[in-house]
């Protein structure tokens, strides 16, 4: 599912794909905005979202070998809640049982 796909979901559910395309837009522009910042955004059920820091290390480039410094980084982390992950679970045992 994309961005258009999840708007139409929504706006099957709320009636009006305006509405939809303002929430669905609110919502990933407050995450996003929250996270960057340094806050942990929860969302009971669904998962929490949060900044995570990479230090600086050494790497290998697969093509040369050559040892190559990644500097350090900050980069978004989202870790599913106990529902999520539920439900992910009785899907995937869904699919394997089509197979």
């Amino acid at each position: 599912m994309n961005k258009r796909e999840l708007v139409d979901a929504i706006a099957d559910r709320v009636g009006d794909r305006k509405t939809a395309t303002e929430a669905v837009n609110a919502i990933i522009d407050t995450v996003q905005k929250a996270v960057a910042n340094g806050d942990k955004v929860s969302i009971t059920g669904f998962g929490a979202f949060e900044m995570v820091h990479k230090p600086a290390r050494s790497a290998r480039n697969p093509s040369t070998g050559a040892e190559i410094k990644v500097a350090e980084s900050w980069a978004p982390k989202f870790r599913p809640g106990s529902d999520f992950k539920e439900l992910v679970n009785e899907g995937g045992k869904r699919a394997a049982k089509k197979k």
